[in-house]
């Protein structure tokens, strides 16, 4: 039995993208189409994403369009964007909602930087459970004692990389946030 370094890569890069994801979704007073990927609108008797129901763009810094393509819908979409955590007022014109991105002030700031460290520490974790899963796969392996060192120092390299990087995504995401 030996270890996989690629799939425990592969794994360690998916908890790197949850936090990609989550992170994509907080507010940092530019508009951008994926904030509104969370939302959740009740279409046809079901829940749907909103993008399965409209059409989302961007045509200015602080403005986001959405323009249902069923005319009928248009007040639910209204409805689930107002009832969303994201705190945005669309206008209604018809099948068109323009939703203005209101500026950020400095707590609402720290309180974005906060989740955005929190989400940072999950994917700590979800890294470091995929360490833990290989050096157990490296103790129970027909390694011998030297190549089990060199396996785990590996393992631990990469390990130590993938920790740089969600250090690197969230600071990065702190610095966008704290732009003004």
């Amino acid at each position: 039995m030996s270890v996989d370094l690629d799939d425990l890569k592969r794994r360690m890069d998916g908890a790197i993208g949850v936090l990609k994801t989550e992170l994509s979704g907080l507010r940092t007073g530019r508009a951008s189409a994926s904030m509104l990927e969370p939302v959740q609108v009740e279409a046809y008797g079901t829940h749907m994403p909103l993008n399965q129901v409209a059409t989302v763009s961007v045509p200015e810094a602080r403005m986001i369009t959405v323009q249902v393509w069923d005319r009928g819908m248009a007040q639910a979409v209204e409805r689930a964007i107002r009832e969303s955590s994201l705190g945005l007022n669309p206008v209604v014109e018809g099948q068109l909602m323009r939703i203005p991105i209101p500026e950020l002030n400095a707590e609402r700031r720290k309180d974005l930087i906060k989740v955005a460290h929190k989400y940072a520490e999950q994917a700590r974790v979800s890294v470091r459970h995929v360490r833990r899963d290989g050096m157990e796969s490296v103790k129970k392996s027909d390694l011998s004692e030297d190549e089990q060192r060199v396996t785990s120092d590996r393992v631990q390299k990469l390990t130590d990389e993938k920790i740089a990087e969600v250090d690197q995504i969230v600071s990065q995401k702190e610095q966008e946030i704290s732009q003004i």
